[in-house]
């Protein structure tokens, strides 16, 4: 579900969102569009991308901006930047959703493995914040929320990879909010919890395993990738403009 919340400041704001096709990152494009902002989102699955696209400039009339990219190539990350730039303008809003969440047993991780992963997990993060800090410093400012996760906060031990890239994110947030603070640009982070996307239903969601991480929860329901939207585009707005280095857990109060 789409919050209703309305942030007047975000309407033509130029904003870049990583991993835009599908999931929480399909939600979020929608939620920055209907808030009148400038968008342009980067994935590699194309046919989910453009429908996307088409679904929401048929519904609002605010169609984003589509940018095929893979993460793992930074030139290619940072060519993208420079498309959104050049058709929204500055980038102030920079969200780093996009993600690869695999599961993997300790015992069978290679050190190839293991740069496979913190180069979508973790390296584009950074580099797409070097991409549009530029830009954010020309503008006057700007606000980026980077999506970590809350698997290495209750100890997951399937994806060891995965939640070192998630820890150092917070990492990142709090080291660039300090570098970055001076020159108006906030750097938080968002944590969600058990989101249920198509993905996870089809991969790992059974219904034992739901029930009882729902049981854990306090607000008792699904957690659906619309339900980042409201956070994010809370961090992104003027709303939120005295704070920053913080990461927002958003798990339906699990933690």
């Amino acid at each position: 579900m789409m919050p209703s919340a309305i942030f007047p400041d975000l309407k033509g704001r130029s904003v870049l969102i990583t991993g835009g096709g599908s999931g929480i990152g399909a939600a979020l494009t929608e939620g920055f569009v209907r808030q009148g902002s400038r968008v342009a989102f980067i994935d590699i699955a194309d046919e989910a991308s453009l429908a996307l696209a088409g679904r929401l400039d048929k519904e609002y009339g605010n169609k984003p901006l589509y940018l095929h990219t893979d993460l793992r190539d930074i030139e290619a990350l940072r060519a993208a930047a420079a498309q959104a730039i050049t058709a929204h303008g500055p980038v102030t809003v920079l969200v780093n959703n996009a993600a690869w969440d695999d599961r993997h047993n300790i015992d069978d991780v290679t050190p190839e493995y293991w740069d496979l992963n913190q180069s979508i997990n973790l390296r584009p993060q950074f580099f797409a914040i070097q991409a549009v800090v530029p830009g954010m410093r020309q503008s006057g400012g700007g606000s980026i929320v980077n999506f970590t996760s809350t698997s290495f906060m209750i100890n997951q031990g399937n994806m060891p990879a995965y939640t070192a890239a998630k820890a150092g994110i917070i990492g990142l947030t709090k080291g660039l909010a300090g570098r970055l603070g001076p020159e108006n640009i906030r750097v938080n982070a968002i944590a969600p919890g058990w989101v249920i996307t198509e993905r996870q239903r089809e991969l790992w969601v059974t219904d034992d395993g739901l029930k009882s991480h729902i049981d854990k929860q306090s607000l008792r329901e699904e957690i659906q990738p619309g339900d980042m939207v409201g956070p994010c585009l809370f961090l992104a707005s003027d709303a939120a403009r005295m704070l920053s280095a913080q990461t927002l857990i958003v798990d339906g109060g699990y933690l």
